[in-house]
């Protein structure tokens, strides 16, 4: 998105080096993604949406949809891949070919919603993974956790009132994008908290909100998204995460899917934007996904 941008290359690299240095990357499958179809992009994204999204893309330099969100000649490509990446993790898993899955993609999609794309985000990776799960496999309870700093207004604007999907999140408020103290529908589970909130106040919200919804609706697959823009080194937030947060939710979030999923996760990147810190978190929760804790 251009020199300087906080939703930079950058990202991706810092995670895998980091995952190299914590001596996880031995134990993990790598998979390189495809593209998502437009068939397939189009059960979230109505398809002239998405072709009107993949053409404003420039021959050259960046156009901007938002202020925000810019797009380069190769963010199709990217976009498309990202979306692909969960598609293809949802195969794989439900498959028996992973014991569950870990999505390093950028651009992020949490904030993307049906027809509009915004906050860095072009299109909904975790919603078109959840749409591809119940299309193809027919699962009629998919939960989503979504531990972004930020509220998932994209992921609530696709499934709000929607009963086969629980959503459950917190997320930093008043802040971008100023949506979720309200929620748009009777299955989303929205907590947001203030600025300079720490772990031992989300570790309550999950115990004591997200966890008896989680066994009362008995998902048969969970999808993660997961950013880590919450943690305390993470400038573009305020709240006070750190690495053994993140851990402990997965952990609670692992021991959930085992009992009614099968073990089936699918967790994707969405937010992160101090390299440090964003590497050492996304190892601490691999390692959980990968019962190598």
């Amino acid at each position: 998105m251009g020199n300087g941008h906080p939703e930079c290359p950058q990202r991706l690299a810092a995670i895998s080096d980091q995952l190299i240095a914590s001596g996880l990357d031995p134990f993990l499958v790598h998979v390189d993604a495809p593209e998502a179809t437009l068939q397939e992009m189009a059960r979230v994204h109505p398809a002239h949406h998405v072709m009107e999204v993949l053409e404003s893309a420039p021959d050259s330099g960046y156009v901007a949809l938002d202020p925000d969100t810019l797009m380069n000649p190769h963010t199709p490509q990217a976009a498309l891949h990202a979306a692909g990446a969960v598609i293809k993790a949802v195969d794989m898993v439900v498959n028996g070919q992973a014991d569950n899955a870990f999505c390093s993609v950028r651009p992020p999609g949490h904030h993307a919603c049906a027809s509009q794309p915004m906050g860095f985000c072009f299109f909904n990776n975790v919603a078109v993974g959840v749409r591809h799960a119940q299309t193809a496999y027919g699962l009629k309870r998919i939960a989503i956790i979504d531990f972004d700093v930020h509220h998932g207004n994209g992921t609530e604007n696709v499934f709000a009132g929607d009963k086969s999907v629980l959503m459950c999140s917190f997320f930093q408020h008043p802040f971008y994008p100023g949506s979720g103290a309200q929620p748009a529908g009777d299955n989303m589970i929205n907590t947001p908290v203030p600025a300079g909130t720490g772990g031992e106040t989300i570790r309550e919200i999950v115990e004591y909100s997200w966890l008896p919804a989680l066994e009362r609706f008995k998902p048969q697959m969970i999808f993660i998204s997961a950013g880590f823009d919450a943690h305390r080194e993470d400038d573009l937030g305020q709240l006070r995460l750190v690495e053994g947060d993140y851990a402990w939710m997965t952990v609670q979030l692992r021991d959930i899917a085992r009992r009614y999923c099968n073990g089936r996760m699918v967790s994707v990147l969405e937010g992160g934007y101090n390299l440090s810190a964003l590497g050492r978190s996304v190892a601490a929760h691999v390692r959980v996904l990968a019962g190598l804790d």
